[in-house]
C-alpha cells in the first residue's frame, strides 16, 4: 500500500482508493499549490494507515470519475475518515449518494474547529466552503437529494425546510435554492 496524501492511497495492484466524505488540503494536484496542512495531512494519514492492515468499505458508489474506489477506511477499531476531520486534518465533504455517514463528519469537523485542531489553527481564513471537491458527483445522483446544494444531500421541496431543520452548515448553495438556505445570496447557505 502507498499513501498518495492525505485522503487517498493506492492498494495492492496499483487501484487507488479516495476516502468518502472528507477532503484534505492538496499537496500532489499539478493544477494546484500545496495548501496550507496539507503535507500534516498527508504524513497523518500515513502514520495511521502505512503498513497497516486497511478494511475498506463501500457506501452507494463504487468509484469516482477519476477510477478511484471511494471507500471508508478502518484501521483496527480507527475510523480513518472520521479520525482525519475530528482531529482538523480534513475537511467533512459530502458527495451524494454517498453520505452515509456525512452527519458524523459534519460534528467532527465542527469540534475540530470549535478546538482550533490541526488546519483550523495553522490556516487562516480556512472554511469548508473554500475547499475545492476533487471527487465528483456519481453520474446518477439520489433522486431524494436537491441539486441547489451539491455539496450536501437535502430532500427537495416540499416541504419546506430551514437551517435548523438540518445538520450541515456552511454547504455550497445554487440557484434556485428552494429552501431558502443562502439568505444573503452569497452561495453558501446555513452560514449562522
Amino acid at each position: 500500500m502507498k499513501v498518495i496524501d492525505g485522503d487517498t492511497i493506492e492498494i495492492e495492484g496499483g487501484q487507488k482508493v479516495r476516502y468518502i466524505g472528507i477532503d484534505t488540503p492538496e499537496t500532489v494536484d499539478p493544477n494546484e499549490t500545496v495548501q496550507c496542512f496539507g503535507k500534516e495531512a498527508s504524513a497523518k494519514n500515513k502514520e495511521l494507515v502505512d503498513g497497516k492492515e486497511v478494511r475498506l468499505v463501500k457506501d452507494v458508489s463504487e468509484t469516482d470519475k477519476y477510477g478511484r474506489l471511494l471507500r471508508y477506511v478502518y484501521v483496527g477499531n480507527t475510523f480513518v475518515n472520521d479520525y482525519l476531520v475530528r482531529q482538523g486534518y480534513a475537511h467533512a465533504s459530502s458527495y451524494p449518494p454517498d453520505v452515509k455517514y456525512q452527519s458524523k463528519f459534519s460534528e467532527a469537523e465542527k469540534e475540530a474547529r470549535d478546538n482550533n485542531r490541526g488546519l483550523w489553527s495553522a490556516c487562516e481564513e480556512i472554511s469548508s466552503e473554500t475547499t475545492t471537491p476533487v471527487v465528483s458527483t456519481p453520474t446518477t445522483p439520489s433522486s431524494n437529494c436537491d441539486p441547489s446544494y451539491p455539496t450536501v444531500c437535502i430532500p427537495p421541496y416540499p416541504p419546506d425546510l430551514d437551517c435548523g431543520d438540518i445538520s450541515y452548515k456552511k454547504f455550497k448553495v445554487l440557484q434556485p435554492d428552494p429552501h431558502g438556505f443562502d439568505r444573503d445570496k452569497d452561495g453558501v447557505g446555513c452560514e449562522s
